[in-house]
């Protein structure tokens, strides 16, 4: 399997700084203090984490399905991903996954099912064991 590389810079102080970040070769972008703490323009790590979660988690659905036989027509997932101050600064402490799936002739147990286990097998989920996830997962009717 191939190593997958990002990068980040970052340019003076903490609240007046600014930085750029690079994932692989195809997405650039900006974060500030502003971006991660307050509300303004750019990104942040945890929005970063957040979308290669939600994203790593509906490949991992789409792949479980699709080891039964089952080819979903989309799975739509978001990563509400919380950034708490904790002892010693702060942490990322809950990442709420919410998943919509469009799967014919599959119950609301079945798709919940799967949907557990991909949670549970997710390549980005194991690497955030020590952080509590939670998981929805509703069929889209």
């Amino acid at each position: 399997m191939p190593t997958r590389t990002s990068s980040a810079e970052w340019r003076g102080a903490l609240r007046d700084g600014k930085g750029q970040f690079s994932v692989g070769k195809s997405y650039t972008g900006s974060y500030s203090f502003v971006s991660r703490f307050e509300t303004g323009e750019g990104t942040n790590p945890e929005e970063l984490l957040g979308a290669a979660h939600a994203a790593c988690f509906s490949m991992a659905l789409s792949a479980g399905l699709g080891a039964n036989k089952i080819t979903p027509v989309a799975i739509r997932t978001t990563a509400a991903v919380t950034l708490d101050k904790v002892e010693g600064g702060f942490g990322i402490t809950t990442i709420a996954l919410d998943c919509e799936g469009e799967v014919p002739g599959l119950s609301a147990a079945e798709f919940t099912r799967y949907a557990e286990e991909a949670k549970a097998g997710c390549p980005v989920s194991k690497a955030l064991a020590g952080t509590k996830i939670s998981l929805t997962a509703r069929l889209k009717a």
